[in-house]
């Protein structure tokens, strides 16, 4: 069945041409209609009976929704042409940009991968004994709630709901599973007349629960609280933050599908190796701590990770890849908003990145109240800003774009998009990047004021992984560089060799995680590929002369995919055999710090061992005469001639 575009003008408030967006995306695209969700709902009725439709209006997608499920129809698909493109305050024609809004509508979207979570209603309430306890009887008809009160609260008897005294020590995990150790916990002893007595308190208990509502405004339990599903606080003293919390703690029953935001192949991981520290970007910036050692790799609670994105934006190998949606898809779009953009007649296109909350709604606000968005300048909206890294924002200029901006969000951690956009404006040897945090819709205006047109550069599609997809835009966006100095948080890098301190131990060999240092197994030689090196700074770590130190920088030349020979010495080669082993100036030195002067090595035959190869160093001392692997002389058999022998009968 054709797709169908269906479009309305919204009472003839912006210039829509059906035409223009048809030739350029290829939709059967309906005429100009003025009021779909009114007086020509009709209209809409029929389209979407008919299937297969996309609605040009966004804001009343809901009264779309509703009216498609009247007519036991499936529910259309949207796209929001008014409020990003066709309120705006110019005179130019947005065409081009509705095109690119619309095309990029109508990618497929992936799957989303989910995690089922079930939460049984299980509530423990803490804060001010008077406050926990009054919320508790509000919660009780709905939720199985366990009130936590200081030690030494007075108590009344309430049997919808448990009450026991302590307090928390350790709390962990999310949403249908909190894992609590209490201390000094006291429970309510059942029965008795009068006052309630509570057991001994007692240290290092452990309990469960679904739901945490946390009203004591002290120092909350987890970090990023507001990113911790399950986890619910509000100011004691706020009663409307309050009544908040109670209405979402009632909503958390049941089962509820949480979306694995991130895929992670261990394999890649260059945390650790041989219980040697290496990378810990993840770990340093997780915001929930989701992210935990495991090892030579980490390891992600899919519970705890909020989706943020920032792991993925500074993982150097690709093991942490976003996948709610997948990178690929990302791209992809980047892609399609370029190339549809410039078939409908458009030229030099800027990027407008934002969230879907914040981000949005800066938009809608500046579009219906002010200016709106300048034609040129198309909006991309992401589910994890944070997670729009490097490798992202150089695809973008990749695919056309002239200029990256990305509208900060309140909720964004901005430390993490800062330090990638300093490595993306290395890569591309531009400013063509800027971070915009503004919280005035009216700002946007004079943050997204024209400026002067870049010349336009080839384009490439953003296809492959993140690292190669970096390096093409080094090489499209600089095509006369060879080495690009890059900021130290760069995954891209050289490694320095002090020739006068290293000894061709390779211990970095051994340990690297991604190959970039390799060997020769017939001469010492420490090689390196740069193409391969993430600059982890396990090398550098695991040392023992302290001779590596790391350079990031991008090298764009071919040789940076080929191994080439840091440090190389002469082989020494056996004084009894003659076959090649070790270092001959390691040797040397080694000879010349024991040969006489070690109990081992004290005569000049024993020192000899110290030049030989591992062969011919067992030989020679199996056969020396204090050799160390030599027992007792074994005794004489015994025979029977022996026996009689010593017979006085015999």
């Amino acid at each position: 069945m054709e797709k169908t575009l269906l479009l309305c003008d919204c009472l003839g408030s912006q210039a829509v041409d059906a035409d223009g967006l048809s030739k350029a995306t290829g939709l059967s695209c309906s005429k100009v209609h003025r009021s779909l969700c009114t007086d020509q709902i009709n209209i809409a009725a029929e389209a979407i009976k008919a299937g297969d439709v996309t609605i040009a209006c966004q804001q009343e997608s809901r009264r779309f929704e509703g009216l498609a499920e009247e007519l036991g129809a499936d529910t259309p698909g949207f796209v929001d042409i008014r409020d990003r493109a066709g309120w705006h305050g110019g005179k130019a024609d947005a065409t081009p940009k509705m095109a690119a809004l619309v095309a990029e509508a109508h990618l497929p979207a992936p799957a989303p991968r989910v995690l089922d979570v079930v939460s049984e209603g299980t509530c423990l309430v803490f804060g001010p004994a008077d406050l926990a306890l009054e919320v508790a009887g509000k919660l009780a008809d709905t939720l199985a709630v366990t009130v936590l009160l200081a030690g030494g609260s007075e108590v009344a008897i309430d049997p919808r709901f448990d009450v026991v005294r302590g307090k928390i020590r350790k709390a962990a995990g999310a949403l249908g599973n909190f894992n609590l150790t209490l201390d000094a916990l006291e429970v309510m002893i059942p029965g008795g007349r009068g006052t309630p007595e509570f057991t001994a308190p007692r240290d290092g208990a452990l309990s469960q629960c679904d739901i945490i509502l946390d009203l004591s405004g002290d120092t909350s339990l987890f970090p990023a609280p507001h990113k911790r599903d399950g986890y619910l606080r509000a100011d004691p003293g706020s009663q409307p933050a309050v009544a908040e919390a109670l209405q979402e703690a009632v909503q958390m029953v049941g089962t509820f599908e949480k979306p694995l935001y991130v895929r992670l192949t261990e394999s890649l991981c260059a945390h650790s190796r041989a219980e040697q520290a290496a990378c810990s970007n993840c770990l340093d910036l997780c915001p929930t701590g989701a992210i935990t050692s495991a090892g030579e790799h980490v390891a992600i609670d899919p519970l705890i990770c909020a989706g943020c994105g920032s792991c993925s934006a500074v993982c150097p190998s690709g093991a942490i890849t976003y996948d709610a949606p997948p990178v690929d898809t990302l791209f992809r779009r980047l892609s399609t908003l370029a190339s549809t953009y410039r078939k409908a007649g458009g030229v030099a296109p800027r990027l407008l990145v934002h969230d879907q909350d914040h981000g949005t709604e800066m938009i809608s606000l500046f579009a219906r109240y002010g200016a709106g968005l300048p034609v040129d300048v198309i909006p991309l909206a992401v589910d994890a800003l944070a997670g729009f890294g490097h490798a992202e924002m150089l695809a973008a200029l990749g695919c056309g774009f002239t200029a990256v901006d990305v509208l900060l969000s309140p909720k964004t951690e901005s430390d993490v998009i800062k330090a990638q956009a300093d490595i993306a404006r290395a890569i591309s040897g531009s400013d063509a990047i800027r971070l915009l945090d503004l919280s005035d819709p009216d700002a946007l205006e004079g943050a997204l004021m024209p400026g002067t047109l870049q010349p336009a550069h080839e384009t490439f599609l953003p296809l492959g992984t993140r690292r190669q997809i970096a390096r093409l835009a080094g090489k499209t966006l600089q095509p006369d560089a060879q080495l690009i100095d890059l900021p130290a948080a760069a995954p891209y890098g050289a490694v320095l060799v002090d020739t006068d301190a290293c000894t061709l131990c390779l211990s970095c060999v051994s340990l690297c995680p991604s190959g970039a240092l390799g060997d020769n197994p017939d001469l010492p030689q420490l090689r390196f590929q740069e193409d391969a090196c993430l600059q982890c700074g396990l090398c550098a770590n695991i040392c023992p002369e302290q001779a590596i130190t790391l350079k990031p920088q991008m090298n764009l030349m071919d040789a940076a995919f080929t191994q080439v020979v840091l440090h190389e010495e002469e082989p020494f080669a056996c004084i009894e055999c003659g076959n090649l082993f070790g270092v001959k100036s390691t040797v040397e030195k080694i000879t010349e710090k024991l040969a006489g002067k070690h109990a081992m090595f004290a005569s000049s035959e024993a020192a000899k061992m110290i030049q030989m190869c591992d062969n011919c160093r067992v030989n020679a001392q199996y056969h020396a005469q204090n050799n160390p692997l030599a027992g007792k002389e074994r005794p004489r058999v015994r025979t029977s001639e022996d026996y009689f022998s010593k017979r006085k009968d015999h």
